[in-house]
Order: C-alpha cells, then sequence, then structure tokens
C-alpha cells in the first residue's frame, strides 16, 4: 500500500492548520481529506475503509479524544495521530489509551508528523 492508495483525515477547528497540513500532505503524495469538526468526520467514518487520522486535541463540542472514543465505540479502528498545543502527559495517557497510536505538541516539524503518518499508514495496511 502506498501514500497515494490511503486518505490521511485531517480534523481541525483551525482553518489554517488544516490547509498548511494539508499542503504539506499533498506535496508528500498523501490523499488528503479536512474536516472542521469532529462531527463532521463521524458523519463519513463509517465509510472509511483505509487511511489514518489526524486530529487536534482541543476543539469546541467534540474534542480530539472524545472523537477517538466515538470511533473505537462504532468499531472504526483507524489508526489516530492527536496534535495539540496545549498538551501534557495525562492528555498523552489519554489519548494513547483510546486508541491515538501518536500524540504530537504543536509547533511540529514536517519531518515528524510525515514520519508519523507513514507509521500509521503502515499500521492500517
Amino acid at each position: 500500500m502506498t501514500s497515494a492508495d490511503v486518505a490521511v483525515h485531517i480534523v481541525d477547528d483551525e482553518e489554517s492548520v488544516r490547509s498548511s497540513l494539508a499542503f504539506l500532505l499533498d506535496t508528500a503524495g498523501f490523499v488528503v481529506r479536512t474536516y472542521a469538526t469532529a462531527q463532521a468526520f463521524l458523519d463519513i467514518a463509517a465509510e472509511v475503509r483505509n487511511g489514518c487520522l489526524v486530529t487536534d486535541l482541543r476543539m469546541p463540542d467534540i474534542d480530539g479524544v472524545e472523537l477517538l472514543r466515538r470511533l473505537r465505540a462504532a468499531g472504526t479502528l483507524l489508526p489516530a495521530i492527536v496534535v495539540t498545543g496545549h498538551g501534557d502527559a495525562k492528555m498523552a495517557a489519554e489519548a494513547m489509551q483510546n486508541g491515538a497510536i501518536d500524540f504530537i505538541e504543536k509547533p511540529f516539524s514536517q519531518d515528524a508528523i510525515i514520519r508519523s503518518i507513514r507509521r500509521a499508514v503502515a499500521r492500517a495496511a
């Protein structure tokens, strides 16, 4: 499975973050889908067959950890990466307990996020 075979689903309430990350991943050869809310992703999650999820931790209404909880409850086992500008060890542990395979603090390097996404894509395969 190559990066062009899977979609990276980006969930972040900040448009600038979604756009810049989508641009970076697109130039790295990934198919990218973006969502402004966790609910927007939940609405289509049952249709997702492969790929990975990159979600912000802190968002209005449904945060990243709650998004992971709801996906697990629905049986959607998409490899997930949680990113945050306001993280701590407790939040990282909670994210990992709910299915995240990585927890990355903003601002993150381009290499770090691409490496993490490649690991997630390999896990999805």
